[in-house]
């Protein structure tokens, strides 16, 4: 006897089951700085100790997780309670549900290992980059794409941050200044990256030109190379995302 199809039912249920992954895990990754909080990497946890390292952005920066949790919570809730067997929003879910249970964790786990935070925040990258690039350019735009966006575009930034801390950390190669650029370039050129392949996402590169403007806040005085090379970073990710919109 050959296998029954699949019926309707199962799919169905199947997706069901990925959108409530999908919000409990925007939910327990909204909720993990209130169980864990976290006011960047100790300097004392690198060999050696990164106070005031210019490859961070300026701490007001961060500031920006308070949108990206709200609106990953609403665009999770939402795609459960009213899109749950989308086929539009179907194939962000196994990249969000990994991205966001990794870093409900990952709070915990950059407290006592700087290392293994970096490989985590790459892990969430690239699934965030996934499920950006499979999220549908206008289908609830404000729920679907526009959140994912933000939050892959500060991703980006955070995991070179998280690569130039290590490098600079281990005292491998040449030292905080130059894994500032290292990290700078990657970013850019991620961004760049992404922005130029993937369909229009202006929060993407919203979220990369902030972290980019907060490097140069946070280098102003000290390092000037470091502060022109993040603003002209910031406009050149900046300038296509606004001719795009502007294009429609």
């Amino acid at each position: 006897m050959s296998d029954l199809p699949p019926s309707p039912d199962d799919a169905t249920d199947t997706a069901r089951m990925k959108a409530a992954l999908v919000a409990a895990a925007a939910v327990a990754f909204a909720a993990a700085p209130l169980a864990v909080p976290f006011d960047g990497f100790e300097p004392g946890a690198y060999p050696v100790p990164q106070d005031d390292p210019p490859v961070q952005p300026a701490g007001y920066a961060f500031g920006i997780w308070g949108p990206i949790y709200l609106w990953l919570v609403a665009h999770a809730l939402y795609g459960l309670i009213r899109r749950s067997d989308s086929a539009h929003w179907d194939g962000t879910r196994w990249p969000m549900a990994l991205s966001l249970a990794v870093g409900a964790g990952w709070l915990a786990i950059a407290q006592v290992s700087p290392i293994w935070a970096t490989v985590l925040i790459w892990v969430m990258l690239l699934s965030a980059l996934l499920a950006l690039w499979r999220a549908p350019e206008r289908e609830d735009r404000w729920l679907l794409r526009a959140p994912i966006s933000l939050y892959a575009g500060w991703l980006t930034a955070a995991s070179w941050v998280a690569i130039g801390l290590l490098g600079a950390g281990y005292g491998v190669g040449p030292g905080e200044v130059g894994w500032a650029w290292i990290g700078l370039a990657g970013a850019l050129a991620t961004a760049l990256a992404v922005t130029r392949l993937a369909p229009p996402a202006p929060f993407y590169a919203a979220a990369v030109a902030w972290a980019l403007i907060a490097v140069a806040v946070a280098n102003w005085g000290a390092q000037w190379g470091l502060v022109a090379a993040a603003l002209g970073g910031a406009a050149v990710v900046a300038a296509p995302a606004l001719a795009r919109l502007r294009a429609g």
